[in-house]
């Protein structure tokens, strides 16, 4: 099973997957407090507009409801996502009931607003995907969609026909396309030349560096721009690190943990537009929006990740 942050940082015994709903560590577990600075920015190509380097993605951790007792952890990860500068949420009706806990829980932050939404069409032909994306505008109490995306190129074709309409209508701002393995590179790529997509979204990490040869290449060709999903390999490179200290040279990485080496290694890539992390730990969220600051690797320095990853 993968390893979670916990373990990673306390070494503790494998537990589930879903250990996101773990309890919080204790105080002297967390990594030293320092002066918070506003995230690094970048440009979507195809509008200009600026979103902040590090997101938040909803994949099992916010897969909960208001009488689930980890509602309130949900709604002080997410407060302390937009009060540490986040603002790119993403989702997906695949994910169970996460469009419904974003959009309750932002609506009583009072931050739908100035959030970055992103979701996803998963569901095959016109009629079916027109409902679920009619049900994503609901479930997130918004007007229109920030992102919307064809969730694993599922039915591309036909939703991309929807999603110009509207987009042409206003009801989304951008569209994409969206996957998390290499054997979907091929379809991908083809989608990308025969598509102006705003977005693509794609796994990228230390483990996962196949999207280097092609897909981000291509990306900043067709200017494109790029979430980032699976940075930590789902909890595999964790599985690498856990035992290992935070080396001394992440001191020129101005990185307090190994989690924001990891998130900085992506964010390095000139083609990398945001990475979306998931997790409703507000601690890790809280690490995870320390890595949109700071110094990133150079290619030396990236290099230097990928050997202490394999090493460890």
């Amino acid at each position: 099973m993968p390893v979670t942050r916990r373990q990673a940082v306390l070494g503790a015994a494998a537990l589930p997957l879903a250990a996101c709903t773990a309890e919080p560590e204790p105080a002297a577990a967390q990594p030293p407090a320092k002066e918070t600075r506003p995230l690094l920015t970048r440009a979507i190509p195809s509008t200009g507009e600026q979103i902040p380097v590090i997101g938040l993605g909803t994949w099992q951790a916010f897969d909960i409801g208001p009488a689930d007792p980890d509602w309130a952890q949900a709604r002080e990860a997410l407060k302390t996502f937009f009060d540490g500068g986040g603002r790119v949420v993403d989702s997906s009706p695949m994910y169970g009931r996460a469009e419904a806990a974003i959009g309750a829980l932002a609506a009583e932050l009072g931050i739908a607003e100035p959030l970055f939404l992103a979701t996803k069409v998963w569901t095959r032909g016109r009629t079916q995907g027109v409902a679920q994306m009619e049900q994503s505008l609901d479930l997130l109490k918004v007007a229109k969609i920030d992102l919307m995306q064809v969730h694993n190129l599922l039915d591309l074709e036909a939703h991309l026909a929807t999603l110009a309409e509207w987009k042409a209508a206003g009801r989304v701002r951008l569209i994409g396309a969206t996957h998390y393995t290499e054997g979907a590179y091929d379809a991908l790529e083809a989608a990308m030349r025969r598509h102006a997509l705003d977005f693509i979204q794609i796994n990228y990490s230390v483990a996962e560096l196949d999207s280097e040869e092609r897909i981000l290449p291509l990306a900043r060709e067709r200017s494109m721009a790029v979430l980032v999903n699976r940075p930590f390999a789902g909890g595999d490179v964790f599985a690498r690190v856990r035992r290992s200290p935070l080396p001394g040279w992440a001191a020129e990485l101005e990185a307090t943990s190994w989690a924001q080496i990891l998130l900085k290694f992506v964010l390095a890539h000139p083609a990398v537009t945001c990475v979306i992390p998931g997790t409703r730990n507000p601690r890790h969220v809280a690490d995870n929006l320390g890595a949109g600051s700071g110094p990133l690797p150079e290619e030396s320095q990236r290099r230097r990740i990928v050997e202490a990853v394999r090493a460890a």
